[in-house]
């Protein structure tokens, strides 16, 4: 019934953001939204080294 937006419909939506929230506030939430990015990337890494580290030891007993 409903489907994607076209680039037409994105670019009406987009202007429309723009206008009601300005392009300082947008500003602002892109970079926070950038930083949150980062930091989850940043942890999933830590966590998988974690796990090599974990699974290291047990394999140098051997």
């Amino acid at each position: 019934m409903f489907s994607m937006p076209g680039a037409t419909e994105w670019i009406i939506i987009l202007v429309i953001v723009l206008v009601v929230f300005g392009g300082g506030k947008l500003a602002g939430v892109g970079k926070s939204l950038g930083t949150a990015i980062s930091e989850f990337k940043g942890a999933i890494k830590g966590a998988d080294e974690e796990k090599k580290d974990a699974a290291a030891p047990a394999e140098k007993k051997d």
